[in-house]
């Protein structure tokens, strides 16, 4: 599939005229966004991984890697597709609640950063496989802090209740095992409590838990080398044109306040709907108007397949009617075609005036949109877009 490079000399009725629905995204605001968190982080000598599962476009990566982000992957192949994209297996971080053998076995075998384990059992396993290997894994604890994020319940991971991560009262267990994984290195702590978090207080709550973690072990005489504060920085989806760029600068500076590492210790972030949500936007056609009795539909060209967010976690996206000309606004719910009735991208959303073939642009979905599409329905993916 051929994609394409637009550039801002060109017409918007040009830029129209392509089949839709198809993707956009505006790699200014992309390189932009990158070079503001870097210059942040770079304030307080912080390291940013960018997370793979927000984006996994292959230009949207090269541009990352360029900046000299590292990675942070949730998959055997997200880690192959980093290594190929150029990241250094170095600056490479593998996440995931449940890492199958033979996705371990290609981070052994690339020597990456860390596995943050989220187990015991996991730890045993990779402690397995590295010795079949002869290979030393270094492994990061992931820890749940018991911290709410307080945004949706599919998107908090740093509850006792949440699969994710090893929970305080195993961890005496834990070190009581350590000088039997001869294959082992023990080198960091990662935290991860959730996504699209616009409140800096669930940060400086984790800073604290995060402090007693660190603390605990020094006074065990177990020497961490990095603490990994995950990610989860939201972003603006109800004005993202007024606030394009998150507030890096608040949100390293939260750490840079309240977190306590020790001297020796490096610290990382891993960063995906931040660097890249409101890069890029779904362009789609309105097939249909359907006159209700409660309400009117927008059908578009556009589907669940496209954006699956707003069907799985009611997720809101500014939603804008980009050629009417009228003056009159009406109320619609913008639906998608599929045979769901959960293909729905928002209800009692007001738009200019609609008909058919108008064109609908819905925006930030730069980070869980084309990386989350599908064929359900036996649909097509149209060719993406970049502008320059």
């Amino acid at each position: 599939m051929t994609d394409f490079l637009v550039t801002n000399k060109m017409k918007k009725k040009d830029f129209i005229q392509h089949r839709t629905p198809f993707y956009s995204y505006d790699l200014k605001l992309l390189k932009e966004t990158l070079e503001e968190a870097k210059s942040a982080a770079k304030k307080y000598d912080y390291h940013i991984h960018y997370a793979l599962k927000a984006n996994s476009n292959d230009r949207i990566l090269k541009i990352i890697h360029e900046k000299e982000f590292g990675a942070d992957c949730v998959s055997g192949n997200e880690v192959k597709k980093a290594l190929e994209i150029g990241f250094p297996s170095s600056k490479i971080a593998f996440a995931g609640v449940g890492k199958s053998d033979e996705e371990i076995l290609i981070g052994l075998a690339n020597d990456i950063f860390a596995f943050n384990c989220e187990s015991i059992e996991e730890i045993d396993v990779i402690n397995q496989l590295a010795k079949g290997q002869n290979k030393m894994a270094r492994i990061a604890l992931r820890l749940n802090p018991n911290v709410d994020a307080n945004t949706h319940k599919y998107i908090t991971t740093g509850l006792e209740e949440n699969k994710f991560g090893i929970n305080s009262w195993e961890l005496n267990n834990l070190i009581d095992r350590l000088p039997s994984w001869a294959n082992i290195e023990l080198t960091g702590l990662h935290f991860h409590i959730g996504s699209q978090i616009t409140s800096m207080t669930p940060f400086k709550n984790l800073c604290i838990r995060v402090n007693e973690f660190n603390t605990w072990f020094r006074e065990r005489n177990i020497h961490i080398q990095h603490l990994n504060l995950g990610g989860g920085l939201g972003i603006d989806y109800h004005e993202p044109e007024k606030n394009p760029i998150p507030d890096f600068e608040l949100f390293f500076g939260v750490f840079n306040q309240f977190l306590q590492p020790f001297s020796h210790q490096e610290i990382h972030f891993e960063l995906g709907r931040s660097l890249v949500g409101n890069c890029g936007s779904l362009n789609s056609r309105v097939l249909y108007i359907k006159k209700g009795i409660k309400t009117n539909f927008a059908i578009l060209d556009a589907g669940m397949t496209e954006l699956l967010r707003p069907a799985i976690y009611q997720a809101y996206h500014f939603i804008e009617n980009v050629t009417s000309k009228s003056e009159n606004k009406e109320f619609y719910d913008v639906v998608g075609p599929i045979c769901e009735s959960s293909d729905c991208f928002g209800k009692k959303i007001e738009l200019k005036e609609t008909k058919r073939g108008d064109y609908i642009k819905i925006h930030s979905t730069g980070a869980y949109g084309e990386v989350m599409s599908s064929k359900y329905n036996l649909r097509e993916q149209n060719p993406v877009f970049y502008i320059e």
